[in-house]
């Protein structure tokens, strides 16, 4: 019985990076002798056990193949006799196939250490296509490595594999859970290159995918293609360290200009409108969970009105804080600000950019919406229990007036009836 480590522990060993996860395979051994060292099993699909000590991951060395479409489609084989090469040849990428031993000695069949000096992803076999994962889990890669390339014959396989349909078989949670990780990760407009160089974009999100090519005005959008503008808000936002919500929205954001009839272009007036049920129909399809779906959905409508939002009057700014629920949820609020500064920012082409541009909507909607949820509604409410009928109106009134206050906007009518709009901006 020998044991090595394996995967992501001794890639990253290799770029000189910290270890955090090691994961172990074990050569010669049967499941009962790794229950007699005191092992603990916890695999379903195939025996993988908790060492006694260390909780780390030990897994029999196995070989598979393939009986059925999709990443569940596998029976797995392990016995003693089975070699540590016949296990490595099944792993996804040459750099994930290096492992070892506790002597410090490394098996590489598969050139993984000259991949890493070159800097590319490669496939070990031609058993990376049984796998729709794989590709998945090669974008995310990508957004990690940030200097790493795809081989063109790898890239040339995941085309065959969208092609013959293998990436129709991803279950929806699978597919959020790779895409989820892969926005936390570095530079996740690479995880998108990846999958729109391969097609598969166009099969998973198909509402993202139509994005590149669709023109935006210049003056706003020196970079001029949305699918490039939403790239590097994404950027912008993983950059920032922003949690997952806001990358989601981030992402998001603009799928209304995908279906902006091309007569209209680049113009996109009312793009926040109809991307919102776009928004709702990925996130219903990826089963996304629901605070990364309500930010996005807000983000999508909201974000033209938070990008004028000095234009707007203060009656405006309360009707907005209320659609948006800021009032009970004032953390949300925070976080649409900072998708929609995202948004702003990740505006750069040849002539100009706009990362280093001030956003001043930020911090002037969060001291209207301090302002507004520092008005006593109880004691409103207490002072008119003989006609309760117009507490929401007075309650309304005094949200008004102190967002006037603290926003310094004595010069403006009470009677403003403006209403924040579901998008026509083009920006």
């Amino acid at each position: 019985m020998k044991t090595y480590i394996v995967g992501g522990a001794v890639r990253d060993e290799l770029l000189g990076l910290p270890v955090k996860d090691r994961d172990h395979v074990v050569v010669g051994a049967a499941p009962e002798d790794m229950l007699a060292r005191g092992f603990r099993p916890v695999g379903k699909d195939f025996p993988v056990f908790l060492h006694p000590a260390t909780q780390e991951e030990y897994a029999l060395a196995r070989t598979e193949r393939k009986t059925a479409p999709g990443y569940k489609g596998f029976v797995f084989h392990t016995s003693p006799d089975v070699t540590l090469e016949e296990d490595l040849v099944r792993r996804d990428l040459t750099i994930n196939a290096i492992a070892r031993a506790e002597d410090g000695t490394l098996t590489d069949p598969f050139d993984g250490q000259r991949d890493i000096r070159e800097k590319v992803f490669r496939h070990v076999s031609e058993a990376f296509a049984e796998d729709p994962v794989r590709i998945l889990r090669l974008a995310r890669f990508a957004a990690r490595f940030t200097d790493f390339t795809v081989a063109p014959e790898t890239n040339a396989l995941m085309r065959a594999m969208v092609e013959a349909g293998e990436v129709d078989a991803l279950v929806p949670e699978r597919v959020w859970q790779e895409l989820s990780r892969g926005l936390m990760e570095a530079r996740p407009s690479r995880m998108l290159q990846v999958l729109r160089g391969c097609g598969a974009l166009a099969r998973i999100v198909p509402e993202l995918d139509r994005l590149w090519g669709v023109p935006q005005p210049e003056r706003w959008h020196p970079e001029i293609d949305t699918g490039t503008h939403m790239e590097q808000v994404i950027d912008y936002a993983a950059a920032q360290g922003y949690d997952l919500p806001v990358r989601f929205a981030a992402l998001l954001h603009d799928l209304g200009k995908g279906v902006t009839p091309a007569d209209k272009w680049p113009a996109h007036h009312g793009h926040e409108g109809l991307g919102v049920q776009l928004v709702k129909d990925v996130c219903a399809r990826l089963k996304v969970p629901v605070e990364c779906r309500d930010l996005a959905v807000m983000t999508t409508r909201e974000h033209g009105n938070v990008a004028r939002a000095q234009e707007l009057r203060c009656r405006t700014i309360v009707t907005l804080l209320e659609r948006c629920d800021g009032f009970r949820k004032p953390a949300r609020f925070t976080q649409l600000l900072l998708a929609c500064e995202c948004d702003a920012r990740g505006r750069t082409g040849p002539a100009a950019s706009f990362a280093d541009r001030p956003f001043p909507q930020r911090a002037y909607l969060e001291t209207a919406l301090a302002a507004a949820r520092g008005v006593d509604a109880g004691a409103i409410a207490q002072g008119l229990a003989e006609r309760p009928d117009r507490i929401p109106e007075m309650i309304r009134s005094a949200r008004v007036r102190a967002v006037r206050d603290a926003l310094r906007r004595g010069d403006e009518p009470d009677d403003d009836t403006q209403t924040a709009t579901t998008g026509v901006s083009t920006a």
